[in-house]
């Protein structure tokens, strides 16, 4: 069973506490960058302007991002009429951007090497899912599989009647339920968005991607999960899912949010050089520790205790279910980030360490405001003040979490029994919510 107070096991068998006591100094700075195959473009950083908690009042119209288009490598001229440059092998001293998997593919190119494999800037074949440098990455794949469940596997008859009926909850606890089914509903989205048009084209192993795209299929069953409760209850679809437009203090996590997917999803983007590979870098921790890891928990605990009240108990276990899958999301993204670290200690220079601290900060801000407006009153044994301690204690876990120093050590978990609602293996009445309950899925170690 994974627990808030367990440490997550970093890769290749590196604690991330070990990183965090042992300061990594910047390396010297690496020779010229050789060109890649028709680069089309130099890359241009440009500073992206963090989100001010404070200025972001009003609600706005949220810019989609713009996918960023394949890139085409011309074929070498040759004898032989399939002889084209290779993807399959990366002279060691190659640096600069890695490929995306879409070059031209090269005929008599040599086997893949396990060691010619790397998270981000390889030019080995991303095609080729075998030899596995990163275990940790395809048992995470493996583990998601075997956990796999769809929205409609729960009954949702008790939170009808419930909702039908004008004396079943409280105008406080109606008001928790439609805004957090108003955050949700689009966030998973943006996730997904950051996935697919930002981070996907950037990594180049194919382990990682293997997950990622599992992962982008889970955030599409939790938006399906999402609508399959707003349409049960019979909400207003319009107001639910346009609340990231209309309510400032979901608007305003979003629009935080969605600057590093439009930094990333830009064509002329590239990884490559120190100050980019720190940009992507920024959007990992921003999306996994500080959108999956932060700003998801206020809901979560909100709507599950709902169901320890034996309250809307079909709502509350789809949001069980989808906290298993963001506690195993964010475990990979740990991972990830800290192996990118491990392979680039160049990038965690001082002053990105405080850049990310102050990313923390803007988060801690946004998501107690989230609280504040969700709950103005004290309900389900919940208040405003027990907010403030918890989201210091989950901030402080992610910073420790990705070898940063703990800045809210004080900081208590005044919901323990957060953690035993990551196993699902209990008995359920079945006239009461059907939940099932796979055969694989004992197979599962919650590390």
């Amino acid at each position: 069973m994974l627990s808030f107070d367990d440490d997550f096991t970093p890769p290749d068998q590196q604690k991330t506490d070990a990183l965090a006591a042992k300061p990594v100094q910047p390396a010297a700075k690496p020779a010229e960058p050789a060109q890649p195959v028709q680069q089309s473009q130099q890359v241009q950083t440009q500073p992206v302007q963090h989100a001010p908690a404070h200025v972001m009042t009003q609600a706005q119209t949220l810019a989609q991002p713009q996918a960023a288009p394949q890139a085409t490598v011309a074929a070498k001229p040759s004898t032989q009429p399939q002889q084209v440059n290779s993807i399959s092998f990366a002279p060691e001293e190659a640096h600069g951007s890695g490929v995306t998997g879409v070059e031209t593919i090269d005929f008599n190119a040599k086997r893949l090497r396990v060691d010619d494999k790397r998270i981000i800037n390889c030019r080995a074949d991303l095609n080729q899912l075998v030899p596995f440098k990163y275990e940790w990455a395809w048992k995470k794949y493996m583990d998601s599989c075997a956990n796999h469940w769809m929205p409609q596997e729960i009954s949702m008859a008790r939170d009808i009647a419930l909702w039908k009926d004008p004396n079943g909850l409280t105008d406080d606890e109606r008001l928790i339920v439609k805004r957090n089914l108003g955050f949700f509903s689009t966030a998973d989205s943006l996730v997904a968005n950051n996935l697919v048009l930002a981070i996907y084209r950037h990594i180049t192993n194919p382990e990682c991607r293997q997950y990622l795209l599992r992962q982008s299929f889970e955030e599409a069953v939790h938006t399906h999960a999402y609508q399959y409760v707003i349409e049960s209850l019979g909400l207003d679809e319009g107001e639910i899912f346009n609340m990231y437009r209309e309510v400032p203090v979901i608007h305003d996590k979003d629009a935080f949010e969605l600057q590093f997917t439009q930094e990333l999803a830009d064509p002329n983007f590239h990884t490559g050089t120190p100050e980019t590979d720190q940009r992507f870098l920024r959007n990992l921790i921003g999306y996994y520790a500080i959108m999956e890891g932060l700003f998801f928990y206020v809901g979560f605990v909100q709507m599950l205790s709902f169901g320890r009240q034996n309250k809307m108990t079909g709502a509350s276990e789809q949001f069980q279910y989808i906290l298993r899958d963001e506690s195993m999301h964010l475990n990979f993204g740990v991972d990830l980030i800290n192996q990118i670290r491990l392979e680039n200690p160049h990038l965690w220079t001082p002053e990105f360490e405080k850049e990310i601290v102050d990313l923390f900060d803007q988060g801690l801000e946004l998501e107690y405001r989230y609280a504040v407006d969700t709950m103005p009153r004290g309900v389900l044994g919940l208040n405003a003040g027990m907010f403030s301690e918890y989201l210091r204690f989950i901030a402080n876990r992610r910073m420790k979490q990705i070898g940063l120093p703990g800045k809210y050590e004080s900081a208590k978990n005044p919901f323990p029994w957060m953690s035993e609602m990551l196993d699902l293996k209990k008995e359920k009445n079945f006239f009461e919510t059907r939940v099932i309950d796979y055969q694989t899925g004992g197979a599962l170690s919650w590390e």
